[in-house]
């Protein structure tokens, strides 16, 4: 039996045939296969020896390889390796020095022995086999190939077939589902088409990387790419033709030029749109001129950037030139800075011709080139102003804060007289966050007050007083009180205002020649006497209680019995199971509000200061004697008073200065609208929103915005009111009282708009009370303010028919003054306005009350009380009376330089009782044409008095009486948009045209996206808010804008997450979200939203609700850096991020910000 039973058929050389044997072949017969082939093994057997004996013995030039290195790659694959990355050769580096170097015959022949012993079984002994082997060298080279690695350098004839084999196994094959991407070979494809296939029937899509390159390599490029953004920011290329003057026209004249056969273009042209050589060519024939305007047109082509550049450096010539010739021109050198900013947008005119100047736009490069343009400003005018905090601001941006700080010191130093500058220097240190403490910056506002004062009292014989020195001062001394509330210390606040009211209107006359600082020192000893103050019971003030000291002693009043009822306080932990930073947070807002009065040792009790378990309640005088001030003008004083009644929380007509009004408002509480769908005419709007009043200071989410406060400050209020009401008399006094009465309805329009019914019938009882009290005292009975007031409460209480008793009990007694009296029209629109209201459409609004009251007051009778309808004789009279009337007084109002505030009032309620009357018996086009009117007329008059304006002092800043017209004319088409179908548009374009003239009108600004937030399409109401942002410098855009946004994405949200089924969206979101984000980044940006508080709470408050935490923290931080002092940021960080309470109220302490609840004490109060 055969070894190997496949050949047991071969026939060695000299044996007889293995199948002679028959009983060995039946034997093997369970090893046979019927599909094996004998003489294809034997063949390929005998392949194999003869490959093997092709080698000679004693060839020096041919060198097998060893097992090892056949798996190596051959010098032949080494083209195909030229291609591959270079890291691949630097690795494989070490092997190819070893193949390529040329080993010694001993090597040579001692790795043939290794092979032949290993792969050549059956050399054969004999010469002929060898030299059969040699002569088939040449014709079996491939073959040679195909078993061996031979190197190219030592064939001496190599052939261009020469290939190799590797036929050692990769084990990546079997563990990757391909094979690796180096082992493929590469190719280059020509065309997209594969031979073979029918091209009608067949067809292949390549898909491969190179075309996706290609593809990505070939989309043209969006407008926010760099090279776009680039190009976007140069200016335009003027065009302008070569025959035409030097200087460029501002457009393109369009010649219209009539063609003489304008019968035979009427086939090609039978519109007349198209021009001539447009017409000719339409009609087949050729421009004669094509060859000239195509050489002009290149010429143009290549002049822009030569023009481009002559027309930069004309207007730096002209800049340097008027700045050479005139130094003392301070808005030349701030034109030629402004320039700045252009000529570095644009291409330089100072490179060559030919020459492409690449230059990095960065700012730094500009501010250096600005501030070099200041300084050489300055050396000219070395005492302006302006340019120093033009320079100043310059500086800011590239400068650290200390050495800001130290030029900022330095320009105080050398015009401590300028109130201006003074402001500025405070804003920029309040704001410094690294420098940043509560203490350091009331001392500053001390030490800034005091050198204004020394310059007022002419103490300071260095440097003159300015002009509106004592009004600035009077800003301050406000920004101040809110910058102390706004930091929490409410005491402080409240101290500096009592001081300050008791200081001006207490004033014994034996210190009023004294200076400032004199009758400060004066003023110290009542202070510390711990005598009643403003506000407290039984105060009678400074001057009073020098009087008795001068008399001998002072007259110890008793306190009364039923004043001594302890206050039952609330538990401060309700839930202990809430968590520790809700807690907190409850408490810090209970103790605010209960605890912003001064607190003050009662003798009665026997307490002393020592008694105080909270010293920061106690207020020294060493931190307001600094802030005293002296006012001489009788309405400063008055702004002064208005001003603290303003920041307890009585709604009154004071506003803020410009200077400190964005920088004090922090509550976003300018968004609601008291009864402003329910009753649209007689909707109430606060004149000062915006602010927290004191001691109501609560975080974003929350939003309790109460109006009032607990018992004891209730009654600080009261005795406020009656210590002052005191001091006034006559119209003052009048408005003190109107005052009190407005507080009071405020608080039953809050019980109404919580649907409080128990709260709200105390509370009317009250105000009721105070009314019928007012007007008990003779001089107020004749005071239709009033009786309004109380007519009016009557009326939200639900008591109309007791209502229209007031009204008309008022309107009897008024008299005979008719339309000549300002309080009778106020007091006749309102009942009218009531009246209406309730009408639900104007079928029957002939015979309705409201033209009774309205024809009753152009009559010069007495009042009538409502029996029926008009007589259409009376209607008649009426309007007649109302035209005469308001042509005199339109004419009267564009002829008087100086309009009375007075005349403005009975102007404004004039044109609102014509304009209902005509509403009311012809309809609201009529109406509408009397408001167009008197808008035209007060136009014209008050941009003449603009010219003229004098001193503004901002008391009792009533709207002037175009925006009360606008407001009265909003309101009335507002309702009648709610009885009955009417456009729009008209309502639109009344108030835009409003907002343009009044952009920091709240109430405008309120109905303007109240109608916006119907509307489907938003990009009108864009366009319109993009457009007054960047025509003023208000910021109550900006937040409207971001408010009418944001009210639309709720719409948007509330819509998709509706559960009734599938919705089919109709207002996209359309990256509403991105929106407001852009709209708040540039408001903050702006020069008044920087450090507003209420913008970066509204901000943080977005962010916040998007879910980004990582952001809303950095947003947080980076409000810190522009309002440090705002504690409500603080309050509103430890409610998103409650994890970092502890480090939260540690920056507060840092900053010397108020916190009422320490943290120590907190646990204590858990434990118990």
């Amino acid at each position: 039996m055969a070894l190997f039973p496949a050949f047991a058929g071969a026939a060695q050389p000299g044996e007889p045939p293995a199948g002679s044997s028959e009983g060995s072949s039946r034997d093997l017969d369970w090893l046979s296969n019927p599909s094996f082939s004998a003489e294809d093994a034997l063949l390929l057997h005998q392949r194999s020896t003869e490959v093997a004996n092709l080698i000679p013995e004693k060839s020096p030039l041919i060198r097998t390889s060893s097992r090892s290195e056949l798996s190596e790659e051959s010098d032949t694959d080494e083209s195909l390796k030229q291609t591959s990355k270079k890291r691949k050769k630097k690795k494989k580096k070490h092997h190819h020095s070893k193949k390529t170097k040329k080993k010694t015959k001993g090597d040579s022949s001692s790795s043939e022995s290794e092979v032949d012993t290993k792969h050549i079984k059956d050399r054969g002994s004999g010469k002929s086999s060898e030299k059969e082997a040699a002569a088939n060298l040449g014709k079996k080279a491939s073959g040679v190939a195909s078993s061996h690695s031979i190197w190219l350098d030592d064939i001496q004839e190599p052939r261009e077939d020469t290939f190799r084999i590797d036929k050692k196994p990769d084990p990546a094959n079997w563990a990757y589902k391909s094979l690796y991407r180096g082992d493929i070979a590469r190719y280059k494809r020509k065309g997209d088409s594969c031979l073979g296939i029918d091209a009608k029937k067949q067809c292949i899509t390549w898909d491969s990387s190179a075309s996706k390159k290609k593809q990505a390599q070939s989309r043209p490029e969006r407008y926010f790419t760099k090279c776009n953004v680039k190009m976007l920011n140069t200016d335009g290329i003027l065009v302008c033709n070569k025959n035409s003057p030097s200087d460029p026209p501002a457009f393109i004249p369009v010649s219209q030029v009539e063609a003489d056969d304008s019968s035979d273009t009427t086939e090609v042209n039978p519109l007349g749109i198209y021009d001539p050589s447009t017409t000719v060519w339409l009609q087949g024939k050729g421009c004669k001129s094509a060859d000239s305007e195509s050489v002009n047109t290149q010429q143009t082509v290549q002049e822009p950037g030569i023009s481009m550049n002559s027309v930069l450096m004309t207007k730096v010539e002209e800049y340097n030139k008027k700045v050479r010739e005139n130094p003392r021109d301070i808005n030349a050198w701030m034109e030629f800075i402004a320039f700045q900013d252009e000529l570095m947008r644009g291409p330089s005119p100072y490179a060559s011709t030919g020459e492409q100047e690449l230059r990095r736009k960065s700012l730094k490069l500009v501010l250096e080139k600005k501030l070099a343009i200041l300084e050489r400003a300055i050396e000219s005018n070395p005492s302006n102003v302006d340019l120093k905090l033009a320079r100043l601001k310059l500086c800011t941006e590239f400068w650290e804060p200390p050495a800001v700080i130290k030029e900022w010191q330095k320009l105080i130093f050398l015009h401590p007289n300028n109130p201006e500058m003074w402001k500025k220097y405070l804003l920029f240190c309040q704001s410094q966050f690294t420098t940043f403490s509560v203490s350091k910056i009331n001392s500053l506002y001390g030490k800034c007050l005091t050198t204004l004062a020394a310059v007022q009292d002419g103490s300071m014989v260095s440097h003159p007083l300015l002009p509106g020195t004592e009004e600035a001062m009077l800003a301050i001394f406000i920004q101040q009180c809110h910058f102390l509330r706004q930091a929490g210390h409410s005491e402080k606040a409240v101290s500096l205002f009592q001081a300050l009211i008791d200081f001006t209107f207490f004033k014994p006359d034996s210190v009023k020649d004294l200076p400032t600082r004199g009758q400060v020192e004066f003023f110290e000893p009542f202070w510390d006497s711990g005598e009643p103050r403003i506000g407290e019971k039984g105060a009678r003030g400074w001057k009073a209680w020098m009087h008795q000291q001068e008399k001998g002693g002072w007259v110890v009043l008793k306190p009364d019995d039923e004043d001594e009822e302890d206050i039952d306080e609330d538990q401060e932990i309700k839930d202990k199971t809430l968590p520790k930073w809700h807690i907190w947070l409850d408490i810090e807002y209970s103790r605010e509000a209960r605890h912003w009065l001064p607190w003050r040792p009662d003798k009665t009790k026997k307490e002393t200061e020592e008694d105080c378990e909270d010293p920061e309640r106690q207020v020294l005088f060493d931190d307001l004697g600094p802030s005293l001030i002296r006012l001489s003008n009788p309405k400063l004083q008055h702004q002064l008073l208005y001003s603290f009644l303003q920041f307890l929380g009585v709604p009154c007509t004071s506003k803020l200065f410009p200077s400190s009004l964005y920088i004090a408002m922090d509550e976003n509480n300018i968004f609601d609208s008291v009864l402003y769908d329910d009753k649209p005419l007689t909707s109430v709007d606060f004149p000062l929103s915006g602010f927290n009043s004191i001691g109501h200071m609560d975080t974003m989410p929350r939003g309790r915005h109460q109006i009032g406060h607990y018992r004891e400050g209730e009654e600080f209020i009261q005795n406020v009111f009656q210590v002052l009401s005191q001091i006034f008399t006559g119209k003052e006094k009048s408005n003190l009282a109107i005052c009190w009465l407005q507080y009071e309805i405020s608080k039953v329009i809050q019980c109404l708009q919580a649907k409080k019914k128990k709260k709200l019938k105390a509370q009317g009882r009250k105000s009721k009370k105070l009314a019928k009290n007012f007007l008990k005292a003779p001089d107020n009975r004749n005071n239709l303010s009033l009786w309004k007031l109380y007519a009016y409460l009557e009326w939200l209480l639900g008591n109309t028919d007791d209502s229209r008793k007031v009204f008309d009990t008022a309107l009897c007694t008024a008299g005979t003054g008719g339309l000549k009296s300002a309080q009778l029209c106020s007091l006749s629109l309102l009942y009218a306005q009531l009246e209406v209201e309730l009408l639900e459409s104007l079928e029957g609004a002939v015979t309705s009350r409201a033209v009774h009251i309205l024809t009753k007051l152009t009559e010069n009778g007495p009042f009538v009380p409502y029996s029926g309808q008009v007589s259409p004789v009376n209607v008649l009279k009426a309007r007649k009376t109302y035209e005469h009337a308001l042509q005199d007084y339109l004419s009267k109002a564009a002829d008087s330089d100086q309009g009375q505030a007075n005349d403005s009032d009975q102007l404004v309620n004039l044109v609102g009782c014509y304009a209902l009357f005509q509403y009311l018996t012809v309809g609201i086009d009529a109406a509408v044409l009397i408001y167009t009117q008197a808008s035209e007329k007060l136009e014209v008059s008050g941009s003449q008095k603009c010219e003229n304006t004098g001193e503004n002092f901002g008391v009792l800043n009533f709207p002037t009486a175009l925006e009360a017209v606008t407001l009265l004319h909003t309101n009335l088409l507002r309702f009648h948009m709610k009885i009955s179908v009417y456009p729009l548009n008209p309502l639109r374009e009344a108030l835009a045209e409003a907002l343009k003239r009044y952009p920091s009108n709240q109430s405008l600004w309120r109905s303007y996206i109240h109608i916006q937030r119907k509307s489907h399409c938003a990009s009108k109401a864009r366009r319109f808010f993009d457009s007054v942002t960047r025509s003023t410098n208000s910021l109550e855009p900006w937040l409207f804008a971001i408010q009418a946004e944001q009210m639309r994405k709720k719409l948007t949200e509330k819509v998709q997450r509706a559960e009734v089924g599938e919705i089919h969206c109709t207002i996209p979101e359309t990256g509403l979200t991105n929106r407001i984000v852009a709209l708040f980044e540039h408001a903050v940006q702006s020069e008044n939203g920087t450090h507003c508080p209420l913008l970066w709470r509204m901000y943080l408050n977005f962010m916040a609700s998007l879910g980004k935490k990582e952001k809303s923290k950095g947003l947080f931080y980076k409000a810190l850096q522009n309002c440090p002092w705002a504690k409500v940021l603080y309050m509103d960080a430890v409610e998103y991020f409650p994890e970092d309470l502890q480090e939260t109220l540690d920056l507060m302490t840092e900053k010397e910000l108020r916190v009422r609840v320490p943290m120590e004490e907190l646990d204590l109060l858990l434990e118990i």
